[in-house]
């Protein structure tokens, strides 16, 4: 599997792009093999939980994280149609805590986002349908369960759609000085696994 790994401006994450095979049938990539990972990057990580969600247009799902000890790390990709996808640093003993990056992933441009346990994350669907699959570390836990508003004038997200639909709980999610009143990833915070020199999760709902 040919991959390109970026290193992103936010601790832990990474962008995942990969070379598929294509011929007048189509394309075949692996989508994730957990040895190349290992070999290349360093990291090691046991995935037990895939997720699968199909939003409509303007569906805005997030920010959405478990805590401890039901913390996650997620490996994020769009199968169908287009999304933006966000994940914000909620690790209180990060430099870059309260900061988010977004980026947009495809079902054309083979991207995944690989996200650490101490992020939220959300995204918004650009497409007239957008399905996305991401895989987990750890089981889905309801009573680990968080969420922070999307829209958060703190956080300041530039969500590209004008009109969002979201669930009940989005909606009323707490405010990200709420989390921060009461972080679940505390300074000194659990820290992500041990990642090799020069290399480098969660219910959606």
């Amino acid at each position: 599997m040919r991959i390109n790994v970026t290193d992103e401006k936010l601790p832990g994450v990474r962008v995942i792009e990969h070379e598929p095979f294509t011929d007048q049938r189509g394309f075949f990539y692996e989508s994730h093999s957990r040895r190349t990972l290992a070999a290349a990057l360093g990291i090691d990580l046991e995935f037990v939980q895939d997720n699968h969600s199909r939003s409509v247009r303007d569906v805005v799902r997030g920010l959405h994280y478990q805590a401890p000890p039901a913390q996650q790390w997620r490996l994020v990709r769009c199968t169908v149609g287009e999304i933006y996808d966000v994940v914000v640093d909620i690790d209180e003993g990060s430099h870059t805590f309260g900061r988010s990056l977004s980026i947009v992933l495809t079902a054309s441009n083979h991207r995944q986002l690989l996200i650490p346990p101490s992020y939220a994350h959300g995204f918004a669907a650009l497409s007239e349908v957008a399905e996305v699959q991401y895989k987990c570390t750890a089981f889905h836990a309801p009573s680990s369960e968080r969420t922070i508003h999307f829209a958060d004038p703190d956080l300041n997200i530039a969500w590209p759609v004008a009109d969002p639909i979201t669930s009940t709980k989005d909606a009323t999610a707490r405010s990200f000085r709420e989390y921060s009143a009461h972080p679940d990833f505390p300074a000194p915070s659990i820290r992500r696994p041990a990642v090799a020199a020069g290399a480098a999760n969660g219910g959606q709902r």
